[in-house]
């Protein structure tokens, strides 16, 4: 299998279950504790039937959409992930790269495996950096810094990960940062031959974006992970977000919320938006959906926010689905590495192509020829057992 038989995000996942360690694999593909989140943030699409308008003018579709201040030739980012070395050695610049030539945003997270500076110089595409508030508020400003002088589009704050979530599948087959070949998964990485070659050849894994700061802390004694996660402050309130507008003159995205009063909040604050987002079904076990967090929050702010969905996106249609809901654009982090891991850059670039004609597809099936005419009026709800 070769990622040219790929058709769909699911042949993506399949062609990542074979090419990396198992490891790596259930890394992407897990979610918490019994994974309800994680499986109904998709489910919740089918939710949603579409009702089509015919005798409509779609010969020319206009997918275009304006979002945090820039033009993307249609609806769809890429969200921010963590540590993409650990499912390719192109990692974050291939998906940059991927990004850019299919007229879109990409999102770098301070656990990124390449720093700010380098994926600036590997893409002149949109860019948005993806933040946490830390108990290190200088490292916070640092950020901030860095992505004004590397001319980055907007930045991202994260947060719904005070603590991390009970990620079981992580425990059981043993992840771990930086990869260590244990005994009980020597079989799964000797199988993962160009995998286990590329890490062998090149085996650094070091968060790019923070690794100076635990060299200073003393030599590099201190692991990445351990510092990361000593940086996280369940203090945090809407002060700081305020704090942070105050740092930042350009878009600002919160990521995580889902509530209408959080909403409200939001723009309280001062953001231009919010990524609608239970972080993958990684967090709070049996948070809503984000799709169907979306009418509820655009009926409590109007157009006060844009309202991006992150979190199940697999096909066209539920791109629409989250556009007709009243989203401005969505994202996918998931979809994306599957393809990264399956087949580098040209993956994550096949995987783009595909979503974006899915979309182009739904559009002139249902008989909307522009974004901007997609509404409630085209979906049905069923009812629900």
């Amino acid at each position: 299998m070769s990622i040219d038989r790929c058709f769909k995000v699911a042949d993506f996942r399949a062609l990542a279950k074979r090419k990396l360690p198992a490891p790596m694999f259930h890394y992407i593909d897990g979610g918490s504790d019994d994974e309800i989140a994680l499986r109904r943030s998709t489910e919740a699409f089918a939710d949603y039937e579409l009702m089509p308008r015919f005798l409509v003018d779609v010969s020319a579709i206009d997918t275009k959409t304006k979002v945090l201040g820039t033009t993307l030739d249609w609806p769809v980012f890429l969200s921010p992930t963590g540590m993409s070395r650990l499912f390719h050695h192109e990692k974050e610049p291939a998906v940059a790269r991927a990004a850019a030539k299919a007229g879109t945003l990409y999102s770098l997270s301070t656990l990124g495996t390449t720093s700010i500076e380098d994926v600036a110089k590997a893409s002149e595409g949109p860019k948005m950096f993806q933040i946490y508030i830390l108990k290190d508020r200088s490292l916070t400003e640092e950020f901030v810094a860095r992505c004004k002088a590397a001319k980055f589009t907007a930045i991202c704050l994260t947060v719904d990960a005070p603590m991390s979530g009970n990620r079981e599948r992580d425990f059981v087959h043993g992840m771990t940062m930086p990869p260590k070949f244990g005994l009980a998964d020597l079989a799964s990485f000797a199988t993962r031959f160009s995998w286990s070659f590329h890490f062998m050849r090149d085996p650094d894994f070091r968060l790019a974006n923070v690794v100076h700061k635990v060299d200073a802390l003393g030599g590099g004694t201190m692991p990445l992970m351990e510092y990361m996660n000593s940086q996280f402050d369940r203090t945090v309130t809407w002060k700081d977000v305020e704090w942070l507008r105050s740092k930042w003159d350009g878009p600002l995205l919160i990521k995580g919320l889902q509530s209408p009063e959080d909403a409200r909040n939001a723009v309280k604050s001062g953001v231009s938006g919010i990524m609608i987002s239970n972080h993958g079904g990684r967090q709070l076990e049996t948070a809503p959906a984000p799709l169907d967090c979306i009418a509820p929050m655009r009926d409590a702010v109007g157009d006060a926010l844009e309202l991006i969905c992150d979190g199940g996106i697999r096909r066209g249609t539920h791109v629409v689905k989250a556009l007709a809901l009243g989203a401005n654009a969505c994202s996918i982090g998931r979809g994306y590495l599957y393809s990264l891991a399956a087949g580098g850059q040209k993956g994550v670039e096949r995987q783009l192509k595909l979503l974006r004609t899915e979309v182009e597809r739904a559009m002139v099936l249902m008989g909307a020829a522009k974004i901007s005419e997609i509404d409630r009026s085209f979906l049905i709800e069923r009812r629900r057992r």
